[in-house]
């Protein structure tokens, strides 16, 4: 299933399990270092009670002269019996300095720990998961890639890996503030005055209930808002990449218009998230505002109305402490929404990437896989159909056999097939029907990395990586490339390098650049012309010598000069190498040794070029309107 516009829904259906379990698998390795960062976060948590009881203890006993001996008595950190005289004052006020200071240097050491350990470890899963995310995509064969924009794998790449990240790095603390607040603050505040802490708690099951209302409302819209983004980051990665096409034909406005459209899209979207989202956090904020009214009210009237020499519901210092804690208690209360939201993005980027890590390739490994020492490059296509997704058949019925060491020219059309063709001989696809061998062998029977090292592919638009030339030739051998980076014998793999540049014809531009083989030549090598790509394209290709060599419109974009020059490389080049040259420009392939003629998906014409020629068919009629084109060309000369 495609999906054209960049949203990635598809590919939800593939996750295994629920989503935020799977994350929280890539936490498994780290559990000693998350199970101590807890525990520094519990005790970081119990730490911030201490503040209040000593405000309260040096409200009634320092301040009122209360003989009640108060939760730090009873925990045996301070003395009992009433405190009389200003020298048993101050002892005692000492005493209290002394235990807040020691919670607040408790704070301090676990507060370090735990929010080092526990963002550490979330780092540690964000580059885990970024890592396989990336390796499982590039396993991924080519009908994937086809029916999913490079935009939206960017935003699961980059976008949703970086919100699971800050989800594990904030939320999960968020939930050990939760639990250790909440349940600390409870005794707390049962101990004091269990009435008024039935009051104070009430809300929180209120709350829990209402997240849960929250979480199923807000989903859909998270799930739509992700798939927006896609969509956007979709148009705006492919407008930046063909820029120089929008100023070639002046069409900002178009381009502005539909950028604009997804953007509105996009911002509908967050509209309807935030509408219902901010009026979920008004009624967290009323609940509790009521709460508050309400225990200022029972515990002020309890304390004004109790006589004399009776036990009050709560004590002056009590009560004062009672508010510190409730602020403490509802702020992590109310941010219970905020998690809730949290967690609904979260598992929206969760299904995206984790639906990517389910979705499994087409093109897959045998079980028993053939490894070659080397292969002769014998190649045969037996009764070949072959079509993208449910659309109509590229290939039909083809069958052909090239012997070790043969040159086919292919022709034809635009669309005829021939780039389909040669694309099945390393296994970017495979075949509906028929097969495709290579020595006699299944190209499905071999190990995959064995039998691509074999063959090498020079595309019409090569694609050139950012960095130097050098590293761009190197990218054909595996171990010239780590030469190159750094890792091996730097000066052999460089003669391999300019030896490979030398026979495609391009060691002489190259060493003309500003840093010869050391230049940058920018993002996919926009400082070179086309003609200069390909050639540092073909170089590469040749750098491993392969047995199988396929020119897919090779010489495209060169003038007839550098045509002539590539050409002569390639005649060197695929001697005692089978090679398949696809040719829009014939001359190229009229010395091959069977032109191969493809329409529509079937093969038409098969034979040399001078019989083909003498036939009269497609193929001559292709030749005769490229020579008239060539005389018209010299006559304006």
């Amino acid at each position: 299933m495609s999906d054209d516009d960049g949203g990635f829904s598809d590919i939800r259906d593939s996750v295994d399990g629920h989503p935020i379990g799977r994350l929280l698998e890539y936490a498994r390795p780290y559990w000693p270092r998350i199970t101590l960062g807890v525990v520094a976060a519990m005790l970081t948590r119990f730490a911030r009670l201490v503040p209040p009881v000593i405000v309260a203890t040096t409200i009634d006993r320092v301040v009122l002269g209360s003989a009640d001996p108060g939760l730090l008595t009873e925990a045996g950190l301070l003395p009992a019996g009433a405190i009389t005289g200003e020298a048993a004052r101050l002892a005692f006020l000492r005493r209290l300095v002394v235990i807040a200071a020691l919670a607040y240097l408790l704070r301090s050491a676990t507060r370090f720990g735990s929010r080092y350990l526990l963002q550490s470890s979330a780092q540690k899963i964000q580059r885990d998961l970024r890592n396989d995310t990336y390796d499982h995509l590039q396993h991924l064969s080519m009908d994937f890639f086809a029916n999913h924009q490079t935009g939206g794998m960017m935003s699961i790449l980059n976008s949703d890996i970086n919100r699971l990240e800050q989800f594990l790095n904030t939320e999960f603390r968020q939930l050990i503030r939760v639990v250790a607040t909440v349940g600390g603050i409870a005794a707390v505040l049962w101990y004091y005055a269990p009435t008024l802490a039935i009051i104070a708690l009430a809300p929180v099951p209120i709350i829990g209930l209402a997240s849960a209302v929250f979480l199923r409302w807000i989903e859909p819209r998270y799930k739509s808002l992700r798939e927006t983004v896609a969509r956007l980051n979709t148009r705006l990665e492919n407008n930046l990449g063909g820029v120089a096409v929008v100023k070639a034909f002046n069409r900002y406005a178009f381009e502005r218009d539909r950028v604009a459209e997804r953007s509105e899209a996009y911002h509908d979207e967050k509209v309807a998230a935030l509408r219902i989202r901010r009026g979920f956090f008004a009624t967290l904020r009323l609940l509790t505002g009521v709460v508050f009214v309400l225990i200022l009210f029972v515990g002020g009237r309890a304390i004004i109305t109790t006589p004399p020499g009776e036990a009050a519901l709560i004590s002056t210092g009590a009560f004062a402490a009672f508010f510190l804690y409730l602020r403490r208690l509802y702020s992590p209360m109310r941010r219970i929404g905020r998690s809730a939201n949290k967690y609904q993005l979260a598992k929206s980027s969760a299904e995206r990437v984790f639906g990517l890590l389910g979705r499994e390739p087409t093109v897959t490994e045998p079980e028993d896989p053939h490894v070659p020492d080397g292969i002769d490059g014998d190649v045969a296509f037996e009764d070949v159909w072959f079509g993208y997704d449910d659309r109509e058949p590229v290939l039909k019925a083809v069958s052909l056999d090239v012997p070790a060491g043969a040159t086919i020219g292919l022709a034809g059309a635009t669309g005829a097939g021939k780039s389909t063709l040669v694309k099945l001989v390393p296994r970017l696809h495979d075949t509906d029907e028929g097969r495709v061998t290579v020595d006699g062998r299944d190209v499905r029977e071999y190990d995959l990395q064995a039998l691509r090292e074999e063959i090498a592919v020079v595309e019409q638009n090569p694609y050139l990586f950012s960095g130097t030339v050098a590293e761009n030739v190197a990218y054909g051998d595996s171990e010239v490339l780590a030469a190159e980076r750094g890792d091996g014998d730097a000066d052999a793999a460089r003669e391999r390098v300019v030896a490979a540049a030398d026979a495609a014809a391009a060691d002489g531009f190259v060493s003309d650049l500003p840093a010869g083989y050391d230049t940058q030549i920018g993002e996919r090598g926009v400082k070179l012309s086309g003609g200069q790509r390909q050639r540092i394209a073909i170089a590469r290709a040749l750098l491993n010598d392969p047995a199988i060599i396929i020119f897919d419109e090779a010489t495209s974009d060169v003038d007839t000069e550098t045509e002539e020059e590539i050409k002569a490389s390639i005649d060197r080049l695929i001697e005692d190498r089978t090679a398949f040259v696809i040719a829009h420009r014939l001359s190229t392939i009229r010395d091959a040794d069977r032109v191969v003629v493809l329409d529509d998906g079937e093969i038409v014409e098969s034979g040399p070029h001078d019989r083909l020629v003498a036939q009269s068919g497609e193929y001559a009629a292709l030749w005769d309107a490229q020579v008239d084109d060539a005389r018209a060309i010299d006559a304006d000369d």
